[in-house]
């Protein structure tokens, strides 16, 4: 019933920046919070950035000072700015939306969008 999309990965080389939108629609009452996770190969996944509906932010430490998560609330969409790239940043980056449905609260994924960074 609610689907997710991220959009805006590709290639780039260290320093540059790339802009990751996630789409939410469906059936959705409320957005409690919307997130963005990447896995980089040989690591776990972990949390980049998240913010809430009432635009309380947080980072990984990793990315703080060129990461900034932003959202659209009217259009249930979540970007995130990713600027001064490194190569360690190259990952797929999911979105997870913790939507208030009918059936209930759930975190519902998107299936990733590629980022790569080049040396």
């Amino acid at each position: 019933q609610v689907q997710v999309v991220e959009s805006g990965g590709g290639l780039v080389q260290a320093g540059g920046s790339l802009r990751l939108s996630c789409a939410a629609s469906g059936n959705i009452f409320s957005i409690h919070a919307m997130s963005w996770y990447r896995r980089a190969p040989g690591k776990q996944r972990e949390l980049v950035a998240g913010i809430t509906s009432g635009a309380n932010t947080n980072y990984a430490d990793s990315v703080k000072g060129r990461f900034t998560i932003s959202r659209d609330n009217a259009k249930n969409t979540v970007y995130l700015q990713m600027n001064s790239l490194k190569p360690e940043d190259t990952a797929v980056y999911y979105c997870n939306v913790r939507a208030v449905t009918k059936l209930g609260t759930y975190d519902i994924w998107g299936q990733g969008t590629q980022v790569t960074v080049s040396s």
